[in-house]
């Protein structure tokens, strides 16, 4: 499956739109990086359990996306964007979406 976050993918050619299609993820906080990430905060530095936690998340929404987009029979996603919403304090959800489409070389 071949992604991209621009209209069109260099070389090929659209031959069908097949619309919208998405995949999301909700992930709460897990207790020991919080705490990590507390003292982290005194100190400074990358909070690596969140940067995790964010990579696997990304990762998961767009799993979820390209599956949806292979059940409509696409072969490419292009215009994928990402995007994230608070749910409750400690929980955000982070979504990918993106327009399937059918393409073929020029």
């Amino acid at each position: 499956m071949l992604l991209a976050n621009t209209e069109e993918l260099p070389g090929y050619r659209i031959t069908a739109c097949l619309g919208l299609v998405q995949g999301s993820t909700i992930r709460a906080k897990h207790f020991g990086r919080d705490l990590m990430a507390g003292l982290k905060n005194i100190v400074g530095g990358e909070l690596r359990g969140y940067t995790e936690l964010l990579q696997e998340s990304r990762q998961e929404a767009v799993e979820r996306m390209t599956e949806q987009a292979s059940r409509l029979g696409a072969n490419a996603i292009v215009n994928v964007r990402f995007g994230t919403a608070s749910i409750t304090q400690g929980a955000a959800e982070i979504l990918a979406y993106g327009t399937a489409v059918r393409v073929e070389p020029q």
